[in-house]
């Protein structure tokens, strides 16, 4: 329930877009920033939650992500203007960041001693990422169409009160045996960094990359995130320890969940757009065009990642999952003004389905079990914080591609086509250099001997 409830948090809003442009005065620039006020929020807070699942106990860190989850929601639904609704998201992506990493920290230790079971477990947790995904979308047309779009987010509220019932009997307390005090300037710094990043990328749309508005904005933010490395290098307790990194893997499967948020995301935000803006889907069938994508995804990663993890270790099915996740991407770019949904939509959207549950499970599981069991908070919080933040840039700079090749010219099908063409090229080429870097970096068990033979 928790990582489908952190997914469709991010995606629910879609669909209802338009009608909170209309009711609340936001501009077309500014639109894309109920989508990114809860991804930054979430992913520049994610370390921040691990830590604190890794000191107080993640089972309580749980339960207050879910307290400030609910409140967000109330804000979110009950805004009048842009900066409420905005607000009410930022708090919304806290409740999450809190809520993430406790969820896979509570995982490994109800089955981190088995590791058939964990990757059962994982294969069940990764498969709740795209239903939540494609729920947010079907459910977001669903209260959109017959109801009205404040219920995106109230729909949050009945269920946090239902997971905070159950979970204390259902959930393991306890700590994971972390001592030490919180980094809260660096949790603050590297927050802004991204979100003055995320803003330069997003205000390049609007004021061109000539601009020196987007310059200065992308190198505050790039500087930013620079000095949070600085931070955590000199500090005797910092929010992420640099030398975690040594871990065998964990670097590689950190990115490559980058690299799957970068592609994957952008996939669902332009193929949606796609469906409604240029083939007329209303939001209710829009959301019910993503159902068999959702289907096969979920198919392949409880059912076929875990056979193949077991068969080929892990670097085959991440590698083979970003080719085949950039494949279907290339075929998506085929897509045209006075297509059709079979045609131009369902057989790639099932190729890209294939890729992200192929490459997913395998790259979360090693980014998690690669980290010392005291550190499991805080790996959790850094594999979330890879897919969010690779989430929320991945989608800035494919927008500002779409948009140069003309996606911003709403009621235009040919410009639109050409825009959400460019994008799907740019989230397959995201996706091929994932391949490519992993396949570079990624340590096999034999190779991981050699090195440690010859350094000894």
């Amino acid at each position: 329930m928790a990582q489908f409830m952190v997914i469709m948090d991010a995606s629910i809003i879609g669909v209802a877009l338009p009608k909170m442009q209309e009711d609340l005065g936001f501009t077309p620039s500014t639109l894309s920033w109920v989508f990114n006020a809860y991804v930054i929020a979430l992913g520049g807070l994610l370390l921040l939650g691990g830590r604190l699942a890794d000191l107080f106990g993640p089972r309580r860190m749980f339960a207050t992500g879910w307290v400030v989850l609910a409140g967000g929601s109330l804000v979110a639904g009950l805004a009048g203007d842009v900066a409420t609704e905005l607000t009410g998201r930022v708090l919304q992506g806290a409740g999450s960041a809190l809520i993430a990493p406790a969820a896979l920290s509570l995982l490994m230790m109800l089955f981190g001693r088995n590791p058939r079971e964990l990757t059962k477990a994982m294969a069940f947790y990764g498969a709740a990422a795209p239903a939540g995904g494609t729920a947010g979308v079907f459910l977001g047309g669903v209260i959109t169409e017959f109801a009205s779009w404040p219920w995106v987010f109230f729909i949050n509220v009945p269920i946090a009160i239902l997971v905070l019932v159950v979970m204390w009997s259902a959930l393991p307390g306890g700590r994971l045996g972390a001592r030490g005090s919180v980094d809260v300037l660096g949790a603050a710094i590297v927050t802004l960094g991204l979100a003055v990043l995320v803003y330069g990328i997003v205000r390049a749309e609007v004021v061109g990359w000539a601009s020196a508005e987007t310059w200065i904005a992308i190198g505050a933010g790039i500087a930013l995130l620079i000095v949070f490395l600085l931070i955590q290098r000199v500090k005797r307790e910092p929010l992420v320890r640099l030398s975690l990194f040594r871990s065998p893997n964990l670097g590689a499967a950190n990115l490559a969940q980058v690299l799957l948020g970068a592609a994957w995301i952008p996939m669902w935000f332009f193929l949606n757009l796609y469906l409604q803006q240029v083939l007329g889907f209303s939001a209710f069938p829009a959301g019910a065009a993503l159902l068999p994508m959702t289907a096969l995804i979920m198919i392949g990663m409880i059912v076929l990642a875990p056979r193949v993890i077991a068969a080929f270790g892990p670097k085959v099915p991440i590698v083979l999952g970003l080719l085949i996740l950039a494949g279907g991407l290339t075929w998506m770019a085929f897509i045209r003004p006075d297509g059709n949904y079979w045609v131009d939509a369902f057989g790639p959207s099932l190729v890209v389905a294939f890729g992200q549950a192929l490459a997913f499970i395998p790259s979360l599981q090693v980014a998690i079990s690669a980290a010392p069991p005291e550190d499991g908070g805080l790996a959790s919080g850094i594999v979330n914080t890879s897919y969010q933040v690779g989430s929320a840039i991945g989608l800035a700079v494919v927008s500002a591609i779409a948009a140069g090749f003309g996606a911003s010219q709403v009621g235009d099908p040919q410009a639109l086509t050409d825009g959400y063409s460019a994008a799907f090229v740019a989230a397959g080429a995201i996706a091929l250099l994932g391949a490519l870097l992993v396949s570079v970096l990624f340590r096999t068990a034999r190779s991981a001997r050699v090195a440690e033979t010859l350094s000894a």
